[in-house]
């Protein structure tokens, strides 16, 4: 009899041991969860702002084809800034053929780079990207005042500026796309109005409470 009541006590001391082991891993799970929500594209607060006009552009593009960027029209551009030189831009290009495909009811792809011409229709011809604008200018870069790459520049059919920010993978190219459905200027504004807006809700909890 004693033996079975030990054994039962000693049941009942892990039982409690793993209810507190699962509550102390839930928690961690949440802090976990709050530091790696979905980031969007980084953005560097250099050049026109979102929600301004953009810089508007008259080019021929290497195919010699005229292009206009930053004007109202029919869809949104996507200015897609990048290099032959960088493997992330690279990486990134089935990426963006896939969305030039699938998002092409209310979206155009325009590539912009500058350097040196034979070096860049090289790369144009083995990327395969053809059917892309491909802008070769340094006024572009320096008025949109890039300085890290691959970066994107979202501009609306009115030709104002959506979202911007560096770009490092599908997801992040998608959050701008986010960002402009639900009128913030990156993901990471739309995160912090949400914290906000449980900060403020708990905050009024609280007073009523108090009174």
């Amino acid at each position: 009899m004693t033996a079975l009541i030990v054994s039962n006590i000693t049941l009942w001391v892990v039982v409690l041991a793993l209810l507190l082991v699962v509550l102390a891993l839930s928690r961690q799970i949440g802090v976990l969860y709050e530091r790696v929500a979905p980031m969007g594209a980084l953005t560097i607060d250099k050049g026109p702002a979102a929600g301004e006009a953009s810089p508007r552009f008259e080019f021929a593009d290497l195919a010699g084809r005229p292009q206009r960027i930053g004007f109202a029209g029919v869809r949104s551009q996507l200015l897609f800034f990048l290099s032959p030189s960088c493997p992330i831009c690279k990486k990134l290009l089935p990426i963006l053929k896939s969305v030039a495909h699938t998002e092409r009811a209310w979206l155009d792809i325009v590539f912009v780079s500058d350097g040196e011409m034979p070096e860049h229709l090289a790369f144009y011809r083995k990327a395969g990207l053809e059917a892309f604008p491909y802008i070769l200018s340094a006024e572009v870069g320096m008025r949109f005042q890039i300085s890290k790459l691959p970066y994107a520049v979202l501009i609306d059919e009115q030709g104002i500026i959506r979202a911007k920010g560096l770009i490092n993978s599908r997801e992040q190219l998608e959050s701008l796309f986010t960002a402009k459905e639900i009128g913030v200027a990156t993901a990471q504004e739309w995160l912090e109005r949400g914290e906000a807006s449980i900060q403020e809700i708990s905050r009024k909890e609280n007073t009523n409470a108090l009174a």
